[in-house]
């Protein structure tokens, strides 16, 4: 029986638990809301020759473009809770071949775009809205079981659009769309367009410099939509060959957004990663063990045994050296260079073809000690792949700077990768720069015989040029480099 000289609760008790309940009724109006935006708040849309996903994300004002596989280019344009989202997916053939087939839509590309843009903003303005009203209602529903629940969360979640769309207006900075954060390979936007300051002083010539960027972007993704099946309908193993990175960043962001945007299993590098193979160049390198896939790297002859180890302590990353490994049910064998002359000036560069060929004599020694062959060899040096013709199927190398792909006496496929870095600085020292390249395989995972390869060339230095070209090889001309010689035969 209650104590009737028992005054309650205090004032400020019952307030704060009123004040409790009122705040959780608004949190879960938030989280349906936010939940809706977040699974369901993307849409499609045309822009200019470009098929783009748009959405509105509560990580953060701003904007971000991502152009794979080239990288992004963010804008911090306005604030507020909610950070517009555009990717762009691919190129529409067809509208691309008509932009490019009529000058008057071509010079006004950006003209264009914009509008898109404009009318694909408004579609996803109007459809995050009505989602978040309706995420909120239904959540709000759904928990308290209260007719007048969804009116009190539509009165909140509107509130919160309205305040979120007057934080943007209030914020808004135009002229932070001139100075945009590169990310991957757009990093270098500015060399090829202008810095910033000069655009704004310079708009047509910006127009331009964006259409032919658009060209070129354009031509990347409706290359790589026309490029036949490299395997039919068996499911290849994807591996990415890079050589001679030379410490170029550029060259490992293109490493990057090609093993994303090729969904590569793993990465075959030849060497040659640095320069000379210094402490201060392997703070670079570590980078090799985010990629997310193996990584199999030989010694090339600018790199040092300090950047071997340092590069086989990173996450699946494997340093061959008459050694074996495993990747994606491929069996690969490689050896190191057995030179270290990082230093062209001292004349020592080119040893005599004895050491390289005996250093391809061991590594085919050491396949003849396997129970199966492998598929793949892995050298730095071409004259290291003599030794190995008829031994492996397949023998990848580096260190001319120059791709060039050629089927030996013995049936067996030699791949010379040019250099994934440009050559570094060296690539300056001529009058044309050295392009960025480097080769997607696909393999049969069951016999391990190439089907097909995707050479990537990137223009060096100032250039845009992004080119792809896929060849496929016949089955009967795979398979001619197996079988042809014992492992353990002696080398020619």
């Amino acid at each position: 029986m209650s104590d009737p000289t028992d005054p309650g609760p205090s004032r400020w008790a019952r307030g704060s638990r009123s004040a409790g309940r009122w705040a959780v009724r608004v949190l879960v109006a938030l989280v349906g809301a936010v939940l809706a935006v977040v699974v369901f708040g993307r849409i499609s849309a045309p822009i200019g020759p470009f098929d783009a996903t748009l959405a509105f994300r509560p990580v953060g004002g701003g904007a971000q473009v991502a152009v794979p596989p080239l990288g992004s280019l963010a804008v911090d344009v306005y604030d507020g809770p909610l950070r517009l989202e555009i990717q762009l997916q691919r190129v529409d053939q067809d509208r691309a071949r008509a932009l490019a087939a009529d000058p008057v839509r071509l010079a006004g590309v950006v003209d264009e775009v914009t509008a898109d843009l404009r009318s694909a903003l408004v579609r996803l303005g109007w459809t995050t809205a009505g989602l978040a009203l309706a995420g909120a209602a239904l959540t709000s529903f759904v928990i308290y079981r209260r007719r007048w629940e969804p009116l009190f969360a539509v009165g909140i979640t509107t509130a919160l659009l309205v305040t979120t769309a007057g934080v943007g207006v209030a914020t808004w900075r135009p002229e932070a769309l001139s100075q945009p954060t590169y990310t991957g390979l757009l990093v270098n936007a500015n060399s090829l367009i202008g810095s910033a300051e000069d655009i704004a002083a310079r708009f047509d010539a910006y127009r331009a410099s964006l259409e032919d960027l658009v060209a070129n972007v354009g031509s990347l993704y409706a290359t790589l939509s026309a490029l036949p099946d490299p395997g039919g309908t068996t499911d290849s193993v994807v591996l990415l060959h890079v050589s001679d990175l030379h410490l170029n960043p550029a060259g490992f962001d293109l490493m990057r957004e090609v093993v994303d945007q090729f969904q590569v299993d793993g990465v075959l590098d030849t060497g040659d990663i640095t320069d000379w193979g210094s402490r201060p160049e392997n703070r670079l390198i570590t980078s090799v063990g985010t990629l997310g896939v193996p990584y199999v790297y030989i010694r090339g002859n600018h790199d040092s045994t300090t950047t071997a180890g340092l590069i086989a302590t990173q996450p699946k990353a494997t340093v061959l050296d008459d050694s074996a490994v495993t990747v994606a049910g491929i069996q690969i064998v490689g050896t190191a260079d057995p030179r270290f002359t990082p230093d062209k000036t001292t004349g020592d560069d080119e040893a005599g073809p004895d050491v390289l060929t005996e250093s391809g004599s061991g590594l085919a020694d050491f396949v003849g000690t396997l129970d199966e062959p492998p598929a793949v060899a892995m050298v730095h040096e071409p004259k290291q792949a003599l030794p190995l013709d008829g031994v492996v199927p397949l023998v990848l190398a580096g260190h001319t700077h120059e791709r060039a792909v050629s089927v030996m006496d013995g049936g067996t496929r030699l791949m010379v990768e040019g250099s994934t870095g440009g050559a570094g600085l060296r690539g300056l020292q001529g009058e044309e720069p050295t392009p960025l390249t480097c080769t997607v395989l696909y393999l049969d995972p069951d016999t391990g015989l190439l089907l097909a390869y995707d050479e990537i060339t990137l223009g060096g230095l100032g250039e845009t040029e992004v080119t792809i070209q896929r060849t496929v090889v016949p089955l009967a001309e795979a398979a001619a480099g197996t079988g042809t010689k014992s492992p353990s035969s002696p080398a020619n």
